[in-house]
């Protein structure tokens, strides 16, 4: 999820950025981005497995959260049709009263289609889409001054951006749903290691981040270099992981992947000063770039131990 907006915002902005001032251009960025979240709505539906096994423990949960997500994820919201109709009604439903009567009947018709597709669940996904969607592009039209053209190409551009993110993590996304056409059979591989193929897909991510940071700092006229401490480097630590934990795949990552990202943390402890040893940093720019740095480090670390054992 995060990947998504993170890269749909990066290739937005320094799309817009070719026309329009950095601000602007940023903010076109953030819309493109959080447009790229809206297919992820259908994760929703895996909190009703939570619920119907109870809190048994955190493998019994995270099996169960899986499980159920994947009865509709990457299928009624991450198809390139029915984000390409949606990017028009969500646009509509922030202009005058005959486009929002039109934006109202063609999400209607989007939910029509999902029940005689996919029953009464996938309706209920589609409908959890369309007004998460409606609800950005409102948001959006309030606090930005970008128009109505502008509206509609960062919605089609992260509605239509997202499903290509998910063929590396799992099963395909339907991409001409409603269609019954398979574009891919399956996910792609990086590598034929599934640990390795795991962690160049995590390293994908990062680099996401990376481009992201880089284009958001630029954009402000800042340099990312000022806000990276080196105590990123303690991320170096994690290569014991791969020595003491399972090695992870795809089926079964979260321990790999819950205790690497908490490497980040170290963006948010206390950092040198010169008037006081240890002076808690409070810009999120700092936090953020830090802690991006020690999971990559981290990243790099593991690999490199990985390969030796």
């Amino acid at each position: 999820m995060v990947g998504h907006a993170l890269l749909a915002f990066t290739i937005a902005a320094l799309a817009a950025n070719r026309r329009w001032s950095g601000q602007r251009a940023l903010a076109f960025g953030v819309v493109a981005g959080a447009f790229a979240v809206v297919p992820d709505v259908d994760m929703t539906y895996a909190l009703v497995g939570v619920a119907q096994t109870g809190f048994g423990g955190v493998w019994t949960m995270t099996a169960a959260f899986w499980g159920s997500s994947h009865l509709v994820h990457r299928v009624v919201t991450h198809s390139l049709v029915v984000g390409s109709v949606a990017a028009v009604a969500f646009t509509w439903s922030t202009r005058d009263r005959l486009r929002k009567v039109g934006s109202a009947a063609a999400l209607a018709a989007l939910v029509a289609v999902a029940f005689v597709e996919s029953g009464l669940l996938g309706a209920s996904v589609m409908l959890v889409f369309a007004v998460a969607g409606v609800v950005v592009a409102v948001v959006a039209a309030r606090r930005t001054d970008l128009g109505p053209r502008a509206l509609f190409v960062a919605a089609a551009f992260g509605l239509l951006s997202h499903p290509f993110g998910d063929v590396f993590t799992g099963s395909p996304p339907q991409f001409l749903y409603p269609f019954d056409v398979a574009v891919l059979a399956g996910r792609v591989h990086l590598f034929a290691d599934p640990t390795l193929n795991l962690v160049a897909v995590f390293g994908l991510e990062l680099a996401t981040g990376w481009l992201a940071a880089v284009t958001f700092l630029h954009l402000r006229d800042e340099r990312l270099r000022d806000h990276v401490h080196p105590r990123a480097a303690l991320g170096a630590g994690y290569a014991i992981a791969a020595l003491l934990l399972p090695a992870p795949t795809m089926a079964v990552s979260y321990h790999f992947v819950f205790s690497i990202l908490a490497m980040g943390f170290v963006g948010v402890a206390p950092r040198l000063h010169p008037r006081s040893q240890f002076r808690p940093s409070r810009d999120p720019r700092v936090w953020l770039s830090t802690g991006l740095a020690a999971v990559t480090v981290a990243t790099l670390a593991y690999t490199g131990a990985f390969l030796l054992a």
